[in-house]
């Protein structure tokens, strides 16, 4: 062979080297022996040493049959030997030998004629311990059963990752007969996506001889390509004689039921957990939109990549009628919530629009059924009966809509609406725990709901009473424009006591009234309600306003437990004077332009109903464009601040660029009012003014 045709054997003969010690060879002590056509020894091998115990020196040239072998077996020996010779069969077999030690040794012969180059004939013996052999074999038998009879899967791969053995039990885990195995790597095996991780660490491995032990990987096989295994695996390196690495060993055991078994686990806390975050976030307020909103936000990611709250339209307004229903129904999109920015949000009700679907949606059929619909592979045909219309239907396709679960809300036996859930992202279809789960969130929500619908409902019917009780439009008034506001409490459904009123007077006068009576409920606001009336009767009397604060005194002591405070001026805009008295009150504050604005040193007075306690009326002067701000004390106190505190806050938010009367009202309720206030608030800002001749009775 010319060099160009050169395989590289040479090179690789080069680069190899001396065998190392210890190879199997050795480890036989396998022993060559070669006798002359006599029956001389010419030929001895150091490992015929070990065999046989004799030396070189003690052994050459001497005959086999005399050196070896027992005079009983001499002839038998002798006969053999002649046949080898004569026809050149081979031989083997175990014989017993004499050991220079005077033992007898079974020894493990392989036997057959040589002939040199000149034609004489030899006879060559390859011998080893039949002790020694009958060990190796039982090692070597045990380790074959070891590993094709082992019920997990063993492999192992040469120095190039490429399969040289594999055992039965992986053949089944892969779905690939054993031989299509060997030559091959593990990423032409298998199909899953983590391969080259597993690659990466076979050679790790194969470089640092730092086993891995016990791996986890998850992925598919041809044996089962549409489901997810688990597998525990182990690589370890494989060194032979003198260190000399042979490859890679891997063992792999599937732990695909245990694996499950941990996701459901897993599955199941996070089940639990997400039922305890619903129990945290989920009514938190009597606030029907809120309450929805918490709920469909925390249904996102852990349930569902989309989640709407829809309830009847019907439920809203108190109309529902109860027996069966069959036809189309009017929601009202109360919340969405999305895990991600999606397509699929702009094909969902806007909320707080109203949608009407047919008995033919699932939305409708929920309704209907007090009973969960759900889809695990949605089709085209199923999102046209999801969505309010086609197009919305192709918004959740192109947004990858696959899976749908409606549950219905019940509370109290009346179904309220339905918990939408999409999924898109999420590969998992919904199934019965998802049911389950959503059926649980929506049970809890539903009576949130129903709470806070009927509370809201409460609330509104007592704001309007406490609104009807309070003056309408103000009259048009001499000398002095006026602006009011009453805010009820964001966080009671009960009706307060706070009013204001404006009352015009002989004279160009004009009576200011603030005052809060002591509780809430219907009782309170009726105390309030005969309080006005009976302030506007004695104000007709032109009594001093302590006068007309004896009077309520009076009055307020004959209803039952109830106590006032209140506050009642006359402003005269022809002496520009104002007089006032106070019955347990917080003082006003009066604006003054180029001044800062200050609240009115005034007796304080028992509150009314305390009866015995004489009032007093306080004179002070309002000129034109001097403001003076009555309120109560909802407006400043709170729970968390001293009350000097907050007035100072109400005189610093005063102290800012003028502004119109009634932006002032919501300037100081934004200024000084925190949203879950628990208590009402009545607001009066009146401002001097000259005289015009509009003016009621003006000149």
């Amino acid at each position: 062979m010319r060099p160009e045709e050169s395989d590289g054997t040479d090179q690789q003969v080069r680069e190899a080297g001396p065998l190392p010690p210890g190879g199997l060879l050795d480890l036989l002590s396998v022993s060559a022996v070669v006798l002359d056509s006599g029956g001389r020894i010419v030929f001895w091998s150091p490992q015929a040493n070990d065999v046989f115990g004799y030396t070189a020196e003690e052994a050459l040239g001497r005959y086999a049959a005399r050196l070896l072998v027992h005079e009983e077996h001499s002839d038998v020996v002798t006969r053999l030997f002649a046949e080898v010779m004569r026809t050149g069969a081979s031989w083997a077999g175990a014989f017993p030998i004499r050991h220079k030690d005077g033992s007898t040794r079974l020894v493990e012969f392989r036997n057959m004629r040589l002939t040199d180059d000149l034609g004489d004939v030899y006879a060559l013996g390859i011998a080893a311990d039949r002790v020694t052999l009958e060990g190796v074999e039982a090692r070597l038998a045990l380790s074959d059963r070891l590993v094709f009879q082992a019920p997990i899967g063993v492999a192992f791969l040469d120095t190039d990752l490429r399969y040289s053995m594999v055992n039965p039990a992986l053949e089944r885990i892969n779905g690939v007969p054993a031989a299509d195995h060997i030559g091959r790597r593990p990423r032409d095996i298998h199909p899953f996506e983590g391969i080259d991780t597993v690659e990466s660490a076979l050679r790790q491995v194969l470089l640092t001889g730092t086993p891995l032990i016990d791996q986890y990987i998850v992925g598919r096989t041809r044996a089962d390509p549409h489901h997810d295994r688990a597998w525990s695996v182990s690589y370890y390196r494989l060194e032979g004689a003198g260190g000399r690495v042979l490859g890679v060993a891997n063992s792999v055991v599937d732990v695909t039921e245990r694996h499950r078994a941990t996701l459901e686990a897993d599955r199941a806390r996070r089940r639990l957990s997400l039922i305890a975050e619903a129990s945290a976030r989920v009514g938190t307020t009597l606030e029907v939109e809120r309450t929805a909103q918490e709920l469909a936000e925390v249904a996102v990611p852990e349930l569902a990549d989309l989640a709407a709250v829809d309830v009847l339209d019907a439920v809203l307004a108190f109309r529902r009628t109860t027996g069966p229903r069959d036809g189309p129904e009017l929601f009202k999109a109360l919340a969405v919530a999305s895990a991600y920015p999606t397509e699929a949000l702009t094909a969902a009700d806007t909320v707080g629009n109203l949608a009407a679907y047919g008995a033919d949606r699932l939305i409708t059929q929920c309704v209907h059924t007090g009973q969960p619909v759900v889809v695990a592979r949605t089709g085209p045909e199923d999102l046209l009966r999801i969505a309010r219309d086609p197009e919305a239907a192709n918004a959740f396709a192109r947004a990858g809509v696959h899976s749908y679960l409606a549950v219905p809300l019940i509370a109290h036996h009346e179904v309220l609406g339905a918990f939408d859930l999409m999924r898109t992202r999420n590969p998992l279809p919904f199934d019965d725990d998802d049911v389950i789960l959503a059926g649980e969130l929506a049970a809890r929500a539903a009576v949130a709901i129903d709470n806070a619908r009927w509370y809201q409902s409460v609330r509104n019917s007592a704001e309007t009473l406490q609104r009807s009780l309070l003056p309408g439009r103000h009259p048009h008034l001499a000398g002095l424009d006026v602006a009011s506001h009453y805010q009820p409490a964001q966080a009671s459904s009960e009706v307060g006591g706070d009013w204001y009123d404006v009352i015009p007077l002989s004279g160009d006068r004009t009576a200011l009234v603030v005052g809060d009576v002591m509780g809430s409920g219907i009782d309170a606001a009726a105390a309030m309600g005969r309080l006005r009336t009976a302030t506007c009767a004695y104000a007709d009397l032109d009594l001093a306003p302590h006068e007309v604060l004896r009077h309520l005194d009076k009055i307020t002591s004959g209803l039952e437990h109830y106590i006032a405070t209140c506050l009642y001026a006359v402003y005269d805009p022809h002496r520009r004077r104002c007089d006032i008295a106070n019955a347990g009150h917080l003082p006003p504050a009066v604006v003054r332009a180029g001044r800062p604005p200050e609240l009115l040193d005034l007796p304080t007075g028992a509150p009314l109903g305390v009866g015995g306690v004489p009032f007093l009326t306080t004179a002070f002067d309002l000129g034109p464009g001097d403001r003076l701000v009555l309120y109560t004390d909802g407006l400043v106190e709170t729970r968390h601040h001293p009350i000097d505190e907050r007035l100072d806050t109400l005189l610093n938010s005063l102290d800012a660029p003028h502004r119109p009367l009634q932006d002032l009202c919501q300037w100081l309720l934004q200024a000084l009012r925190h949203p879950d206030d628990h208590d009402d608030v009545a607001l009066l800002i009146a401002q001097a003014r000259p005289l015009t001749p509009t003016d009621p009775d003006g000149t």
